[in-house]
C-alpha cells in the first residue's frame, strides 16, 4: 500500500440493493464508471443486510420495494448494524409518507426513479463525504499547557 492509499480521505465502497436486475446493473455500471467500488450487490433486503454486515461498506444504495424484507425494515436493520452508515433510498413509487418515514429512520437521502445520472453521482459523492466525516476520529486538545487557574477564568471567544 502506498502512502497515498493509506491517507485516502474519501471512502468509496458501495453496496447496491435493487430487486430489478437491469436497474441494479445500470447503477453498478454508473458507479464503477465514476470510480466508486461496488463491493456487493443484493436483490433483496436480507442479502443487503448480510452484505453490509460482512463487507462494512461506506454507503448502501437500495430500493425501498424489494422482495423479502421491506425497504424500511432493511433500513432499520442497516442502522442497527452501523448507525453511521449512509443509506440512499430509491423508489419508483414516491410518496411523501414513505420519504418521511425513511428520513426518520436515518436514510441519508431519498431518490425517485428514474433518476438523473449526474444528480445521483453528486448525491453518492456527498453521501460518501458524509461517511468519511462521520468516521473521522475527533480528539480534544487542551488550549493551555498547564491548568493554572490562579489568574482567574481564562477564555477565548
Amino acid at each position: 500500500m502506498t502512502d497515498q492509499d493509506a491517507t485516502s480521505t474519501t471512502p468509496r465502497r458501495v453496496v447496491v440493493a435493487e430487486d430489478e436486475s437491469l436497474i441494479r446493473m445500470d447503477i453498478v455500471e454508473i458507479l464503477r464508471d465514476n470510480g466508486f467500488e461496488v463491493v456487493g450487490e443484493a436483490a433483496d433486503g436480507e442479502t443487503a443486510v448480510a452484505l453490509a454486515t460482512e463487507l462494512r461498506p461506506d454507503l448502501v444504495i437500495m430500493d425501498v420495494r424489494m422482495g423479502g424484507l421491506s425497504g424500511l425494515e432493511t433500513l432499520r436493520r442497516l442502522r442497527q448494524t452501523d448507525a453511521r452508515l449512509p443509506v440512499i433510498i430509491m423508489t419508483a413509487y414516491g410518496t411523501t409518507q414513505t420519504a418521511i418515514e425513511a428520513m426518520k429512520l436515518g436514510a441519508y437521502d431519498y431518490v425517485l426513479k428514474p433518476f438523473d445520472v449526474p444528480k445521483l453521482k453528486a448525491l453518492v459523492g456527498h453521501a460518501l463525504e458524509a461517511a468519511r466525516a462521520m468516521k473521522k476520529v475527533v480528539s480534544y486538545q487542551p488550549l493551555l499547557e498547564s491548568e493554572d487557574y490562579e489568574l482567574g477564568i481564562v477564555g477565548r471567544s
